[in-house]
């Protein structure tokens, strides 16, 4: 579905359209609850074309907090699910001016006393991708007519960009002792693991939203090249992270590197069906070419 939704041109509102349906005045709440955990699934793994559908005041309020009205009266795990997923798109799409009715919404239920489940917000995995230095333009044109866009403020993950900017260097993971043993970091080794850790998160994002935009075969080859390094970066950060979490004795980061190290499994698939799809589109040309060959030989000769 995620895919669908990132490759096709309708496919955001395709989708839109397929979730209101299972969840407008459905009192099947075994179907809402599975419902809820595709369009969750997809906000997580889809890019701002579909965040724009869900994150407005029309699709929140008039989908969302109608299923948990007093009128609908659902079970409690239904409420505490669309709760939670109200609160933790307002907070991640805070800060994106267009994706701000959701954060309206969770504001003004609050006013009204609506109490929300308990949720650790900072470990919850990335939603979105990273802002861009520029107004983001539609995949297939993007393609053909690359835009320069500003340097990356520090801090902040490298934009997208038509063209190949300076390779990916590995993170600075701290030189924690790897022993038979657990390692006990200091909080200033802590510190510089989480900071490294959002330099992977930001890697990972990159590479999500070079998935959401480019199209497998009609990509420019610099492009590709950007994705194919980006990938050999973030499965190099990958061996360390799996490393660590068998030997930091510390539960929060541990947990934070659990997330991460899901978030790296998720990508890689994305990219692994990207090139799936990519080889074999490739295959089909190149049939479809040989085809056309010895068409134009048949021919020449009858001639």
């Amino acid at each position: 579905i995620c895919d669908i939704i990132n490759e096709t041109e309708e496919g955001p509102k395709d989708a839109i359209r397929a979730v209101k349906k299972r969840l407008n005045g459905n009192r099947n709440y075994r179907e809402v609850m599975l419902a809820l955990t595709v369009l969750e699934t997809c906000v997580k793994n889809c890019g701002h074309r579909f965040h724009v559908l869900v994150a407005n005041r029309d699709f929140i309020d008039g989908v969302l907090v109608k299923i948990i009205s007093p009128k609908s009266n659902p079970p409690t795990i239904v409420q505490d699910k669309v709760l939670a997923l109200i609160q933790a798109w307002a907070d991640a799409f805070r800060s994106s001016p267009d994706l701000t009715g959701v954060v309206h919404i969770y504001e003004e239920l609050k006013r009204k006393g609506i109490e929300f489940p308990m949720a650790d917000l900072d470990a919850l995995s990335p939603i979105h991708t990273p802002q861009r230095g520029v107004p983001e333009v539609d995949p297939a044109t993007h393609m053909h007519n690359p835009q320069p866009q500003p340097q990356p403020r520090v801090g902040t993950a490298p934009p997208f960009t038509g063209t190949l900017p300076p390779t990916y260097t590995a993170p600075q993971i701290p030189s924690l002792q790897v022993s038979a043993g657990p390692i006990t970091a200091n909080s200033e080794q802590i510190a510089r693991l989480r900071s490294e850790l959002d330099i992977v998160r930001g890697n990972t994002k990159v590479m999500s939203e070079m998935l959401t935009e480019m199209v497998p075969g009609q990509e420019d080859p610099s492009d590709h090249e950007l994705l194919q390094e980006l990938n050999r970066t973030c499965r190099a950060m990958q061996q360390r992270i799996v490393e660590l979490i068998s030997r930091v004795s510390n539960e929060e980061v541990t947990e934070e590197l659990l997330h991460v190290n899901d978030d790296l499994n998720n990508i890689f698939l994305r990219y692994e069906r990207y090139e799936r799809y990519r080889s074999g589109r490739a295959a089909q040309g190149a049939n479809n070419g040989v085809s056309g060959a010895h068409g134009s030989c048949n021919t020449a000769h009858v001639d």
